[in-house]
C-alpha cells in the first residue's frame, strides 16, 4: 500500500495565521465602528471637553441619532451646533424643551449653572444614543492620514503573516 503524504501546519504556521488573521480581523471592526453606524443613521462624535463628566469621559466616542426636537425630553442629553456660524459641537443634558419657541435649555453636568444661551431647534443634531467610555481617541487617530498609512501597514502585515503561516507546513 502506497503511504499517503499528509502536510500538516507548524506550530510557527499555526501563530503566523492566528496573528494575521487577528490583525485583519481588528481593523475590519475598528473600520466597521466608523462605517455601519452611519448606514443606519447614526452620527458618531468624540468627546473633548469634560462639561459631561462623569457619563461622559473626555476621549469618549458618542453615537447620535437624529429625532425631531419636540419629543426630546428632560434629561436626555443631545448633540447640537454652538451656533450655526461656528462648527463646534456640544453634548450637553436638556433641562428644558421649550417647544413652543422651538428652543432646548441645556446645561453640562459638570457645569454648576445652565448654558447662558436657549439651543434653537435649528442647531440641534439629535440625541446620544450610546457612550462608549475613551474610545473616540483611537477611532479618532484612526482616521487621521497617519491612522489610515497604519490600518493599511497592519492589514498588509495580517496578509504577509497568513501567506507565510501557509507555506510553512511540514510533510508527516
Amino acid at each position: 500500500m502506497a503511504k499517503k503524504n499528509k502536510k500538516k501546519k507548524s506550530a510557527f504556521a499555526k501563530i503566523c495565521s492566528i496573528t494575521g488573521t487577528g490583525m485583519i480581523l481588528i481593523v475590519i471592526a475598528l473600520c466597521s465602528l466608523l462605517v455601519l453606524p452611519g448606514i443606519f443613521g447614526y452620527y458618531m462624535y468624540h468627546v473633548l471637553s469634560g462639561s459631561m463628566e462623569p457619563q461622559m469621559p473626555v476621549g469618549s466616542l458618542i453615537y447620535v441619532h437624529k429625532e425631531a426636537p419636540e419629543e426630546i425630553g428632560e434629561q436626555d442629553i443631545i448633540a447640537f451646533f454652538s451656533s450655526l456660524e461656528d462648527s463646534g459641537i456640544i453634548t450637553h443634558r436638556v433641562i428644558k424643551n421649550n417647544i413652543v419657541s422651538g428652543t432646548f435649555i441645556t446645561k453640562g453636568d459638570a457645569n454648576e449653572k445652565e448654558d447662558t444661551m436657549p439651543v434653537p431647534y435649528d442647531n440641534f443634531i439629535g440625541r446620544v444614543v450610546l457612550i462608549i467610555p475613551y474610545v473616540g481617541k483611537a477611532l479618532t487617530a484612526l482616521t487621521s492620514f497617519y491612522g489610515k498609512i497604519a490600518a493599511a501597514c497592519i492589514v498588509a502585515l495580517g496578509v504577509i503573516l497568513n501567506l507565510a503561516g501557509s507555506r510553512q507546513e511540514t510533510e508527516d
